[in-house]
Formats: C-alpha cells, structure tokens, sequence
C-alpha cells in the first residue's frame, strides 16, 4: 500500500472513530434505572448474585445466542482450516515449562470448579470459569502436552456443542410449558448451575480451541514422510 493509500485509509479510520465517539456522547441517558428492578426480583432469580441474575434468568436468550456466536465463530474457523493435509505435534517444550504445566494445570481446573460455584452468589460463574479452563488448554499446549487440532473428533465436537445444547434443551423445555427461560421458582437455582456446568466445560473448550486452531498448522513434507517411515 503506498503513501496516499495509507493516508486516506488512516483518514477514513480517525473519521470513523470520531463519528463513533461523537454517537456515544450523544446518546441520551438511560430512562429507566433497571438496578432496582433487578434488586426487587432477585429473590426470585435462583441465584443471589445480580449479574448472574440478568445474565442467566431475565436476559438468558441473550447469553444463548452469545454462546451461539462464539460456537460459529469456531466452527468458521474450522471450516476454512485444511485437517486432511494432516497437523504436526506440538513443539518440544522446556523442561520447566512442562514441570511448570503440570503443577499449575490442576490448581487451574480447581480455579475453575470454585468459580463455577461461586456465581451464584459473588463474582464468577461459566463464562469466568470457561476461560481459566482454556488457559490451561493453551498452556499444556506450549508445554508441549497438547496438540493444536483444526478436526475435533466425535467426543470433542460434542463438548463443543454440549453446553448450548443443553442450554437450548432447557430453553425448550420452559417454551413448550408456556414462557421462554421463564424458570419454576423452585428448580431455578439448580437450572442455572446446569447450564452453568455445561457452558463452563463448552466455552473452555471453544476459547481454546480459537487459540488451537490458530496454532495448527499444516505438517511439512519432510514431518509427513517420518511419520509416514515409523509407521
């Protein structure tokens, strides 16, 4: 890209944000306080946290399509990745790395069960958890302990899917009994940490896997042809 290329491409860019920035001072403030609105019904939720509260009672179908979006997002990724010309394993690691990995990766998991539990009534929960679950994917991957993949096999497809699955299941399930999401106050609490636990094991498996896929990368020649000559 040559000069005036570039000038009128930073233009546009500086010209966009500025109209983005002059739209957000401009907004109006918001109407309706919805703090209280939510405080009033929480006792009514099955959680005692708020935000988990909003995020998985008064607003689920807006974390459903969430999980939808980043479960598309995967699957588009593994759609343009190229499985069939095989994947190389994962690099040699330092030594203390892997020692590193493996005093960390179970403490990790540990992290992540407490912040599955704890969303209910204080800050965490599956989206919380899911991420500590994936960065422990992405370090036993730099320590050499887990491959990047880009065709996940059948067990692994379904953890992907798993957690929306069971989310659109108990979606369904309330919509054929009259309301969507709208939770039977005494199972409320333990609907949520259903879909809870499965969005927590899905989204740990889909943020790693957006980092795997891009770690993957095709087997060279000269990789394929060893393998090929131990086997």
């Amino acid at each position: 890209m040559n000069g005036p290329a570039r000038l009128a491409v930073g233009g546009l860019a500086v010209a966009l944000a500025g109209a983005l920035a002059a739209a957000i001072l401009d907004l109006p403030s918001a109407a309706v306080d919805l703090r209280g609105a939510v405080a009033m019904n929480l006792s009514a939720s099955g959680v005692e946290h708020p935000v988990t509260a909003v995020l998985l009672n008064f607003r689920g179908y807006d974390t459903l399509l969430e999980i939808a979006v980043l479960l598309l997002a995967l699957l588009g990724m593994l759609a343009v990745a190229k499985p069939e010309s095989g994947g190389s394993p994962p690099a040699a690691a330092d030594p203390m790395l892997r020692t590193l990995a493996g005093v960390a990766v179970p403490l990790m998991i540990l992290a992540a069960g407490y912040l599955l539990w704890a969303g209910a009534h204080r800050p965490g929960g599956a989206f919380q958890a899911g991420a500590v679950l994936a960065a422990a994917a992405v370090l036993l991957h730099l320590a050499g302990r887990l491959p990047a993949w880009a065709s996940p096999k059948r067990m692994l497809r379904l953890g992907l899917a798993g957690g929306f699955l069971v989310f659109l299941a108990v979606s369904a399930i309330l919509l054929s009994e009259g309301a969507l999401l709208r939770y039977p106050l005494e199972h409320a609490g333990a609907l949520i940490l259903l879909i809870e636990a499965g969005l927590t094991l899905s989204l740990g498996l889909i943020l790693a896997g957006l980092f795997l896929v891009l770690a993957w990368h095709p087997a060279s020649p000269s990789e394929s042809a060893g393998e090929e000559s131990k086997s």
